[in-house]
């Protein structure tokens, strides 16, 4: 009875070890298929791109809001 239960640990063991091996082998597997992606570079140019059109739309916005700022001010001196 003894041996049975040594060999169901052994069983156990080796079975839980392989598991982790495989579990481990394939998030590394995982990590290499993300770090060659180019996802990462096109998301990169896309934020800048976003970045460069929000500013540019903020100066438009802020153009426009000071326009007619100068305008009625420009009317109420004539």
């Amino acid at each position: 009875m003894n041996l049975a239960l040594v060999h169901d640990r052994l069983h156990i063991k080796s079975f839980w070890e392989k598991r982790i091996n495989d579990d481990t082998e394939h998030a590394q597997t995982e990590e290499q298929r993300r770090n060659q992606s180019a996802l990462g570079k096109l998301r990169g140019e896309w934020l800048v791109r976003l970045e460069a059109r929000n500013k540019h739309l903020k100066t438009l916005n802020d153009n426009f809001l000071k326009k007619p700022k100068t305008e009625s001010t420009d009317q109420n001196q004539t």
